[in-house]
């Protein structure tokens, strides 16, 4: 921790959940329908930046995914049950006919914010600078009650609390969902070659 307060997301991440250990849980779990994917996943991450999230609610569980092949792919599971973002920016390059281009969405930009409920992003990996209240870290993944929709097998490491903010967020994710979400500024752009959100 490199200032009071403040952590890497990163870092807290791997604390409770670490991928190596639980994997093969998460898989019987998900077998055996513990644990529900929402849907097939495309062979490929896509990147996630905001320059700030305030959140009411939030919860993390360890979870997999599964892609058009069958593979179950190990994710963390990160919920926000209210959201308030701004400068959003998500990235994802495609192949395509014309060579790889990047396809970027945008919002929050020049003032506005972005409003989102009951948000849950999975999660290969992530890092930002994080303020946490209220926290229960070490809490039974399956008795999770502040975000709907993130919850782990019975046994498993979870975590939850109050509120947080996060600056500078850096995520790599294989699926995000959301009851709503609401962006005044919705911008959409294709771009050849390269050209990321970080």
């Amino acid at each position: 921790m490199a200032e009071q307060g403040r952590v890497r997301w990163k870092r807290f991440a791997l604390i409770f959940a670490p991928v190596a250990v639980v994997t093969s849980l998460l898989i019987g779990a998900t077998a055996q329908g513990v644990i529900g994917a929402t849907f097939v996943v495309s062979g490929d991450t896509f990147k996630i930046y905001s320059g700030e999230l305030q959140g009411q609610g939030f919860a993390l569980a360890g979870d997999v995914v599964r892609d058009k092949k069958g593979r179950l792919i190990p994710v963390i599971a990160t919920g926000v049950r209210k959201a308030v973002i701004s400068d959003l920016c998500q990235s994802v390059l495609a192949k395509t006919p014309v060579g790889t281009v990047t396809i970027r969405i945008t919002g929050g930009q020049h003032g506005n914010k972005v409003t989102v409920e009951n948000l849950v992003i999975d999660v290969a990996a992530a890092q930002s600078a994080a303020t946490l209240r209220d926290i229960e870290l070490g809490r039974d993944a399956s008795t999770l009650d502040e975000v709907p929709g993130v919850r782990g097998p019975a046994g498993s490491f979870g975590g939850q609390g109050r509120s947080l903010t996060l600056r500078d967020v850096r995520l790599s994710a294989w699926a995000v969902t959301a009851a709503t979400f609401s962006l005044p500024d919705l911008g959409l752009k294709v771009v050849r070659g390269a050209h990321e959100c970080f």
